[in-house]
């Protein structure tokens, strides 16, 4: 994600380096590369020549401490304007109402109705709300069973009406079922176009009329750029929408969409989305992307991914059997388990600050976890247990159970037993005690 902006970016911060403080002529030249840079990342023209100009205002005059090389200041300083250009704070989403009626729109093909299951289960998890999703494209074919699938993963209802095509009859129906039965957030998926048309607008805004809805969120591919912000542009003057969602930020992202259209329509992004697993959804927070922006990762991201997966009651169990090196290889499928439900391992990398730039290349599968599980699910209840029994006959047939090599099986039985022995020492240390202490009384 925003690996070339990033790329370029630095590249610009180089003619400070050596520089002894910042001066009219070398910032002329670092203004001209992040403004191309920019540019090239499909950032609106007046978007970008507006933020240029601002960075070069801030920049000159600037008093370096003698800590602080000008690169660095100037880092900070194009930090500060991205984070100023993308909305400065997180806007929440607005969910009160008896019931709160969120309102989805957007173009076909640009991941509307997989957020709808998205945002549906973390409203759902995370704000306790009881939802109904409401299928209002009654033109996509495979729409209204797409969004079926998607309710069933999440455990949450969908309201259809088989061959009507009337999607305001249907949202407003959506409406009087949930009220009927007692769910206190509906989630309407309206049609999307190949491109806006008059037909189009005019339907969204009747479903508006009808249903008034107190949240109507504008669903973005980002990989379309510079188009994106015009299309949102469109929707707005039509729908006056709430706030913006930026979706398929896995492929390839060149960050003019998420850069210029807080600026452009003057509406907050909201959430930012990848892939299809209905775990993958972010809240937007405009400083988090600038520092992912600038390579500098995003380890708050980071670590609340990993506090959601948190149990603090078994990490306390997990603590104990570490102590008395009890720790086994159920133990070792479960870590790996929630660190899958945490999402892609290459993206995770990613936000550790300086990793990300280092495993661009790197070609990290979705599924790098699947032949250690496939070694360990090969395993019996007694060797996962103790696997000091494994032998050299038992070794051959996990490996052949899990269509591995014996030499993959021996490096996993060497790795664990070193972890299993890293974990004692960690576990002995006071940084351990303070570490489990600290994450434990958090979470609580």
């Amino acid at each position: 994600m925003f690996d070339n902006l990033s790329e370029k970016l630095e590249r610009s911060f180089k003619a400070l380096k050596g520089q002894a403080r910042i001066t009219e002529l070398n910032i002329a030249e670092t203004v001209k590369d992040i403004r191309k840079a920019l540019l090239d990342a499909d950032v609106n023209y007046k978007v970008a020549k507006s933020f240029t100009d601002s960075v070069r205002e801030k920049a000159l005059g600037q008093k370096i401490l003698t800590a602080v090389k000008p690169g660095q200041m100037m880092t900070k300083i194009v930090h500060d304007e991205l984070v100023e250009l993308m909305g400065s704070v997180h806007v929440d989403v607005n969910i009160k109402g008896s019931p709160a009626v969120v309102l989805l729109a957007g173009l076909q093909g640009s991941g509307k109705t997989t957020f709808a299951g998205k945002l549906t289960k973390h409203l759902k998890e995370k704000r306790g709300k009881s939802p109904l999703l409401v299928a209002c494209d009654v033109y996509r074919p495979a729409a209204i069973n797409q969004l079926k699938v998607l309710g069933e993963q999440i455990g949450v209802p969908v309201y259809t009406e088989e061959g009507n095509q009337d999607p305001v009859k249907i949202a407003k129906a959506g409406i009087k079922e949930a009220k009927k039965i007692g769910y206190d957030l509906v989630v309407i998926d309206t049609a999307g176009r190949l491109a806006i048309d008059e037909q189009m607008m005019k339907e969204i805004a009747a479903i508006k009329k009808e249903v008034n809805p107190n949240e109507i969120l504008f669903v973005v591919d980002s990989m379309t750029g510079q188009d994106a912000v015009n299309t949102a542009k469109e929707f707005n003057d039509t729908l006056d929408f709430d706030g913006v969602v930026l979706t398929k930020l896995d492929g390839d992202t060149r960050g003019g969409a998420a850069i210029s259209i807080k600026s452009v329509v003057n509406k907050p992004i909201k959430f930012v989305s990848a892939g299809e697993k209905m775990e993958a959804l972010d809240l937007f927070h405009p400083s988090r992307m600038a520092d992912r922006i600038l390579g500098m990762g995003d380890i708050v991201s980071l670590v609340e991914k990993a506090q959601e997966q948190f149990d603090a009651e078994e990490a306390r169990k997990l603590q104990k059997k570490i102590a008395k090196n009890q720790f086994n290889f159920d133990d070792f499928l479960s870590q790996i388990q929630q660190i899958k439900k945490m999402g892609n391992v290459k993206d995770l990398a990613a936000m550790i600050p300086g990793v990300g730039k280092a495993m661009k290349n790197l070609d990290i599968d979705d599924d790098a976890f699947k032949g250690i599980e496939a070694i360990i699910h090969s395993m019996t209840p007694l060797e996962r247990d103790n696997p000091t029994v494994i032998n050299g006959s038992r070794r051959k047939r996990i490996a052949d159970g899990s269509g591995t090599t014996i030499q993959e099986v021996n490096k996993l039985l060497k790795q664990f037993d070193e972890t299993r022995k890293l974990m004692r020492m960690m576990q002995g240390g006071k940084n351990m005690q303070r570490m489990m202490g600290a994450m434990g009384g958090r979470m609580r």
